[in-house]
Order: structure tokens, then C-alpha cells, then sequence
């Protein structure tokens, strides 16, 4: 058998020779999968742009891969629909959404290693949201997913004296250009929060907020009074302060007419005295300092979760269905790789144990009583499935609820949004980018089973528990949802490492076979 792992030092990039050469080894190696261990990398974190400015989607392949005679197509949540379009060594702008059309531009200089990156200018609110990108050809077609979050810091606050009201005197605040909608606060010298007197915010013609509020500040709580704005997505706000003296809040008439009969030179005061508290003008330097820490971060811990991932990959092993496990609902494949719903037979299939009267699963062939071990399901775009691990031994002849009191340590997907676990009450699940494929990794003695995203390398969750017999695989894809994509669960090929602890300097990596991204399987 011929050993394909790849060692860290041969990641680095390589010239257009040299990765011509690599494939053909592979391709002499393995006749019969070309592509199987080519990947379409993408922003695999959301990316946040600021209203007005330029963002980047960056693609490539993994590993290298001249792309100038595929289809690469980016696209906003869907694959039809189209941000931007490569298609014959051209660009089909007539192709595109109306949104995005006039504004983007495809940087392809590295195309010839299968890398091209995307631009998109004049960010607006409505960008907002998941976006991916696609390559495809006669051998090969995947894609990745990832978010782009949108965020405006608005305008320099504009307040005015407006006069008296109700025993005080009346301040009032106006910006625009927020996004998302933005908090506002008035607080008085002591730090205390002021009321307002009037608040609206507003979508304006750009799809942006604006507001208007205004307070009335009676005696007693002129000195120091400032308002902010606080746009929460940036974690920044721009603050406004400003000094009235109590001598100036009306109390007899007569105050009140020399306050009037002054009000020019007041207001005049006022401007002079309004003034900046806790950085009202942030620069755009600084500003773009801030996002590239928040980068930065992200990438932090995108490597931290990668790096558990990868480790548990180094334990993969062949998991294979059991036909005789399956409820009569339920098809196997005859690889025993693959288990869908065929909708429920009005009795029992001649010869079939009913060992599933109410439950429609399938277990593995394998049990796991000992050690660590790895293996990858591919669940596709269907809206309903539990996937993970149960008890060998645990009754199945009825309903049942899975949960880790019940022998079940299992990850759920309802209605294509809902992602959840019972540990052993629901937990739900926030997932940024909707799981193609998923990894699950037992280590049975120190009690813990993991999932992970493939699609995007990050850890979902860990089960941390007390295993009391040998586990099996658990794969329930639920009876037909009536979903457009009513993918088969499919346990994917992995190279199996063993299921023993590597040695401490063993720092071989393996890349993934290549997730399908629209699998054209005919079943029901």
C-alpha cells in the first residue's frame, strides 16, 4: 500500500513545476481519484468591512492547481446566485446579481496555482451576510462558505441648545451613517443615565441609521453632561460633552427673560465648549489598526481549534454500516458506506431482525471499547440528521431519548437551521458556517466525544462523560423532510492511521478527500 502522507515541509508553496510534478505522482499513484485530495480553501472566519470601503474574498486550492480552464463562481448564499462569474478563461459580468453588478473585480494573477481572490467595492448594509466560492470542472467541483459581517461608524455628532422646557433646558443630538442600529445614552455629571426626552432612530435612504434625540436637564445636573453613541459591532462609540452653568437654568421670570435676551451669546458660549471626551475623532488609521487586532484574534483562534481537528484526524479508522442494525425504513448501501430513508415498508422486511421497531438508525459494524478513534460523515444540505455514538448494549426496541442517561451521545439537525445536543438538556448550537461534512472523535478513556466542521476545521462540541461498554457509530438520517437536497449520510474515505498513539515527534499531516459540494445521488 503506498504511503501518501505529506510532511510540513512540503506545504510551503511551490513553483508551477513542481506542483505539475507532485500531481502526476499522485495521478500515477492513485489512477482512479485525480482530485480526491483537493480542497477549496476560503475565509474561514467572518470578515468584517466598513460601510463605503473595499473588502477581499480570497479562494484557492489545496493543494495547487492550475485553474484557468475551470468555472469558478462566487455567489451570495446560493450557487445561483451569482456575485461574480469565471467561466472559458472570461469573465461574465452579464451573469451577475444587479446588486454587485459595476462592482467587483477578480485579481487573478496566481490562477495558473489555482489561487484568486475577489474584490468588492462600496460596501453597503445589505452585503451583509453568507457568501462562497466555487470551483468546478470535468473531474473535480467543491466550494467554501464563510460571513461577512458589515458595520458603519457614523457621523460626528451634531448637538444643540435648543432653550428652555419644562423647568430645564433642552439639548438635543443628531448623526447618521450607523450601521448597525446604534445605542445612544445621556448621562448627567455623576454618571447617572438621563432619560430622553425624545429618541428616533431611523433607516434612511441608504440603508443606514440615523437618529435625533434630545434630553431636558433641570438644575442641579448641568455640569459635565455628555451623550454617546455606541455602534456595538466595532466595540466603539463616539462621545460628546458639554458645561451649562446652573446660573443659566430658569427659576424666576426675570431669569428667565435675561436668559432669552442672552441666548445668542449663550449659544455661542456652548459651541465654544463643546468638546471632545474619550477619542470623538477616531482616525481611519487607528480605526483599520483595530479591525487588523480583531484579524488577528480570529486567526488565533481559528489555528487553535484547526490544530485539535488535525489532531484528532490522526486517528482515523474505516467505520462500515451494519445492514442487520438498520431499521426497514432505512437503505444501505451495499459498501455499507451510505444509509438514507426509503420511507417505511407497511411491515417487517422478510429476514429483517426487528431490533428497530420505533428508532430509524443504523449502527457500525465496529465496536469501540478501547483506544481513539476518528471518523468523517458527509451529511450534505439535508435539514434533518443525528449523528455520533451510542451504547452497544443499549435497548432499542422503542422510542427513546438521546441523551448520555440513555447510552446516546449524539449531534442534531432540525429543519436545516436548528442544531442541538441533550447534555443531557437541549443545548443549542450557533454555527457560522452550516457543516457539509462533520468529523466525530471518541477517546474512550478519557471520556470525551468531539465533533467538528469540517468545512471549516472548527470544534462544535464535546460530550464529557463515563463510558460503560463498548460504543458503536450512530447514524439516523430521519424519514424524508421534504428538503430540495435529501443527501444520504455517507461516511467518507480517510487514510487510516491506526488507532494507537503517535509518537511524540510524529508531525505528518494528510489532507482531506474532497467534500462534494451538490452530490448528484438519485434516491428517495
Amino acid at each position: 500500500m503506498v504511503d501518501l502522507s505529506v510532511s510540513p515541509d512540503s506545504l510551503k508553496p511551490v513553483s508551477l513545476t513542481s506542483s505539475l510534478v507532485f500531481l502526476m505522482h499522485l495521478l500515477l499513484l492513485q489512477p482512479g481519484e485525480p482530485s480526491s485530495e483537493v480542497k477549496v480553501l476560503g475565509p474561514e472566519y467572518p470578515i468584517l468591512a466598513l460601510v463605503g470601503e473595499e473588502v477581499e474574498f480570497p479562494c484557492h486550492l489545496w493543494p495547487q492547481l492550475d485553474a484557468q480552464q475551470m468555472e469558478i463562481r462566487w455567489f451570495r448564499s446560493q450557487t445561483f446566485n451569482v456575485v461574480h462569474l469565471y467561466q472559458e478563461q472570461q469573465e461574465l459580468p452579464g451573469r451577475q446579481m444587479p446588486a454587485f453588478r459595476n462592482r467587483t473585480k477578480l485579481v487573478k494573477d496566481d490562477i495558473a496555482y489555482g489561487s484568486v481572490v475577489l474584490q468588492l467595492h462600496s460596501i453597503i448594509p445589505s452585503d451583509k451576510g453568507t457568501y462562497g466560492c466555487r470551483f468546478h470542472s470535468d473531474n473535480f467541483s467543491g466550494e467554501a462558505l464563510w460571513e461577512l459581517e458589515v458595520a458603519g461608524l457614523g457621523s460626528d455628532p451634531h448637538l444643540s441648545l435648543e432653550g428652555f422646557k419644562e423647568g430645564g433646558i433642552q439639548l438635543r443630538l443628531r448623526s447618521s451613517g450607523w450601521y448597525p442600529k446604534p445605542k445612544v445614552q445621556w448621562r448627567d455629571h455623576q454618571g447617572q443615565c438621563l432619560p430622553p426626552e425624545f429618541e428616533a432612530i431611523v433607516w434612511d435612504a441608504q440603508d443606514l441609521f440615523s437618529l435625533e434625540t434630545s434630553v431636558v436637564v433641570r438644575a442641579g445636573a448641568l455640569s459635565n453632561v455628555s451623550v454617546s453613541i455606541q455602534n456595538l459591532l466595532l466595540s466603539q462609540k463616539k462621545e460628546l460633552v458639554v458645561q451649562i452653568a446652573d446660573v443659566f437654568v430658569p427659576g424666576a421670570s426675570a431669569w428667565k427673560s435675561a436668559f432669552v435676551a442672552t441666548l445668542p451669546l449663550l449659544l455661542v458660549l456652548a459651541a465654544l465648549a463643546l468638546g471632545v471626551l474619550r477619542k470623538q475623532r477616531r482616525s481611519r488609521e487607528k480605526l483599520t489598526a483595530e479591525l487588523e487586532k480583531l484579524q488577528t484574534e480570529l486567526d488565533w483562534r481559528r489555528a487553535e481549534g484547526q490544530a485539535e481537528w488535525r489532531a484528532a484526524q490522526k486517528y482515523a479508522v474505516d467505520v462500515t454500516l451494519d445492514p442487520a442494525s438498520a431499521h426497514p425504513s432505512l437503505e444501505v448501501s451495499e459498501d455499507g458506506k451510505s444509509v438514507s430513508s426509503r420511507g417505511a415498508p407497511p411491515g417487517p422486511a422478510p429476514g429483517h431482525p426487528q431490533r428497530f421497531s420505533e428508532q430509524t438508525c443504523a449502527l457500525s459494524l465496529e465496536r469501540f471499547s478501547a483506544g481513539r478513534h476518528y471518523w468523517e460523515v458527509h451529511v450534505g444540505r439535508r435539514s434533518r440528521w443525528f449523528l455520533g455514538a451510542c451504547l452497544a448494549a443499549v435497548p432499542r426496541a422503542g422510542p427513546a431519548r438521546l441523551s448520555p442517561a440513555a447510552g446516546y451521545w449524539v449531534l442534531g439537525l432540525w429543519n436545516g437551521c436548528e442544531y442541538f445536543v441533550l447534555a443531557p438538556h437541549r443545548v443549542a448550537l450557533t454555527l457560522r458556517v452550516p457543516p457539509r461534512r462533520l468529523g466525530v472523535f471518541l477517546d474512550y478513556e478519557a471520556g470525551e466525544l468531539s465533533f467538528f466542521n469540517v468545512s471549516d476545521g472548527s470544534h462544535i462540541f464535546t460530550f464529557h462523560d463515563t463510558f460503560s461498554g463498548a460504543l458503536c457509530a450512530y447514524f439516523r438520517p430521519r424519514a424524508h423532510d421534504g428538503g430540495e437536497h435529501p443527501d444520504p449520510l455517507t461516511i467518507c474515505p480517510l487514510p487510516v492511521r491506526g488507532t494507537g498513539v503517535p509518537e511524540e515527534n510524529d508531525s505528518d499531516t494528510w489532507l482531506q478527500p474532497y467534500e462534494p459540494a451538490d452530490p448528484a445521488l438519485d434516491w428517495w
